[in-house]
């Protein structure tokens, strides 16, 4: 059975790795995770714990040369989210230049580089990504639409809410599918009608059914050269022209929103709870509950700034403890710590109120149970994981629907 050799870039703890690796049609052959803000890469060092240091790289992305990556038929990463705006070099007027430490060129320098270019790519970011920057809604994704049709990719996207398809999270991120010109998949998603694919045949519409759609695709280009496009995209407009899933063929951009569709069984918080094993220090001092009741309660009060300005300040009620029998709210960074929060999660049990335990919000990402457990990581660091990482069991649906289409289409070409 062939397996394809994956690139996993922006590693972290390895949830790209975990599921994809757990459909046994992809083998992880090169990895790197560097967290520039840490002395101490605690990712990593979890991430090497777990898969081995062989062919795992702990060093700045935008410092490893592209001749050190070994060739692959897929590259996968989580990059982060920031400005992806671009410019001219001062020395040569024709080269373009995306700004240091966003991540985002790394990728592109990678694809860019590599002569022969993996024919996959699934890349995961945060679903504002198809609105930012608020000057310019959309432009950031239209620069990476266009960088990537530049280097022969047609890429179809998906806005997926974890909760939606059955896992105990609501957990809202953008999935891209990139197919290289030099694909099987890339030859066939040509001769397709756009809307059916993102509908009905494509990878994503396999991994994640819709509901019927009767309303039309919106479509427009991709115009002029990354500078170009970059100064005025969307200039001045109120809204992204990007809907919550679409397709990009040729700097042709089509475009749609949908509806998921599950017939499943629903995933809720309470699936994942270790009942009758949680450590004391994990539950809420009856003396700290006004502190937690007045951060999650609703606020309409006058507020000072530092330079003495007085402002109004209002929010909403946040469900007070969270509610059992729904999917949780998304995990956050700052999940773990004893202190009060606005957003962290608490759940009533018989022994009174708790914060989540590091093996609970491992679950709610669908990660193997103490994955992150490991000396010198703290609980703290732990729920920082979780909050910096994506739900395992999309990534595996996404793998799983790559293998099919491409199977489907080898049966296809034999009859």
């Amino acid at each position: 059975m062939q397996k394809f050799n994956v690139c996993e870039l922006f590693a972290g703890v390895g949830g790209f790795r975990l599921g994809l690796e757990d459909t046994g049609r992809f083998r992880v052959i090169w990895s790197n995770q560097w967290e520039p803000s840490t002395k101490t890469q605690h990712a990593s060092i979890v991430y090497e714990a777990r898969f081995g240091n062989q062919n795992h790289s702990n060093q700045n992305i935008e410092e490893v040369p592209t001749h050190e990556i070994p060739d692959h038929d897929v590259l996968v990463g989580g990059f982060p989210c920031q400005d992806y705006s671009v410019a001219t070099t001062l020395n040569n007027s024709k080269g373009l230049l995306g700004k240091k430490g966003v991540l985002w060129w790394s990728i592109y320098r990678i694809l860019k580089e590599k002569a022969n270019k993996p024919h996959y790519l699934i890349l995961e970011n945060v679903d504002r990504l198809l609105k930012s920057p608020a000057s310019q809604r959309g432009r950031d994704f239209a620069v990476m639409l266009k960088g990537l049709s530049d280097l022969g990719y047609t890429v179809e996207w998906r806005v997926i809410n974890a909760a939606d398809y059955g896992f105990p999270q609501r957990r809202r991120r953008v999935f891209l599918v990139g197919y290289h010109k030099s694909s099987v998949l890339y030859k066939v998603l040509l001769k397709q009608d756009k809307k059916d694919w993102i509908c009905n045949l494509g990878v994503m519409a396999h991994a994640f059914p819709t509901a019927r759609n009767d309303s039309n695709l919106s479509n427009f280009y991709l115009e002029g050269d990354f500078v170009a496009l970059s100064d005025s995209f969307n200039k001045n407009q109120k809204t992204s022209p990007f809907e919550n899933s679409g397709i990009c063929v040729h700097d042709k951009v089509s475009t749609l929103k949908i509806s998921p569709s599950h017939d499943g069984v629903a995933s809720p918080l309470a699936s994942v709870l270790q009942n009758g094993e949680v450590t004391d220090d994990f539950f809420i001092p009856e003396e700290d509950l006004p502190k937690w009741e007045y951060l999650k309660g609703s606020k309409k009060e006058m507020r000072t700034t530092k330079e003495g300005f007085q402002y109004h300040y209002s929010e909403g009620h946040m469900v007070f403890p969270d509610a059992l029998d729904q999917p949780s709210r998304t995990i956050i960074t700052g999940e773990g710590g004893k202190s009060p929060s606005r957003f962290k999660h608490v759940v009533a049990t018989r022994k009174g109120l708790r914060r989540l335990t590091p093996i609970e919000l491992e679950r709610l990402n669908g990660f193997p149970d103490d994955h992150t457990k490991l000396d010198g990581i703290t609980d703290t660091k732990r729920a920082f994981f979780m909050g910096n990482a994506l739900v395992v069991g999309i990534v595996k649906k996404i793998g799983e629907a790559l293998v099919f289409k491409l199977s489907e289409i080898q049966e296809e070409s034999k009859v």
